[in-house]
């Protein structure tokens, strides 16, 4: 069994800035997975919505119609159309209750800005990097999306109250 040692890397060393890397590499490939799920689920809600609208209003016009009544298909349309239309009505319902196209553009958003940043610290020469204050930016970026999450699904107000906390305790 191999032992990892937990204590953290000095600062402005080769081992410190490859921690933060790999911090940076994990996160951006959390939020580009994120991002790719709720694109996903977007298009699927967005594509059901469509085809359920488009079909509660076509079996309900169609059930009025006389060939429907000839040939004894009333009882099947009365039973679609509400059918389909509380399902019209889930999908929206899911949609606007998980936000998945919001959610889509700020995971997109922040993995793109997680990837500048990293692209930043990755060309910082040796002597002028510091952890951290590194580690700080990318805890702040993902603190600042997390309340920004939750804030979208939950309503505005929740959570503390951000402040501009300078890493060190200045």
């Amino acid at each position: 069994m191999e032992t990892v040692d937990e204590t953290p890397a000095a600062p402005g060393t080769e081992e410190s800035k490859n921690h933060v890397l790999e911090q940076y590499d994990s996160k951006i490939a959390y939020y580009w997975k994120t991002s790719q799920a709720n694109k996903r689920a977007y298009k699927r809600t967005r594509w059901s919505t469509t085809v359920l609208g488009a079909l509660v209003t076509l079996v309900s016009s169609l059930s009025s119609s006389s060939f429907v009544k000839e040939a004894h298909l009333a009882v099947a349309f009365a039973v679609l159309t509400p059918l389909f239309a509380a399902s019209l009505a889930i999908a929206g319902g899911l949609s606007q209750a998980f936000q998945w196209g919001a959610a889509w553009s700020d995971a997109a958003i922040t993995a793109t800005r997680l990837e500048k940043e990293r692209n930043r610290v990755a060309l910082t020469p040796i002597g002028q990097f510091d952890p951290l204050k590194e580690m700080a930016l990318l805890d702040d970026v993902i603190l600042t999306e997390t309340q920004g999450f939750f804030q979208r699904l939950l309503g505005s107000g929740g959570g503390p109250v951000k402040t501009d906390s300078k890493p060190g305790g200045d």
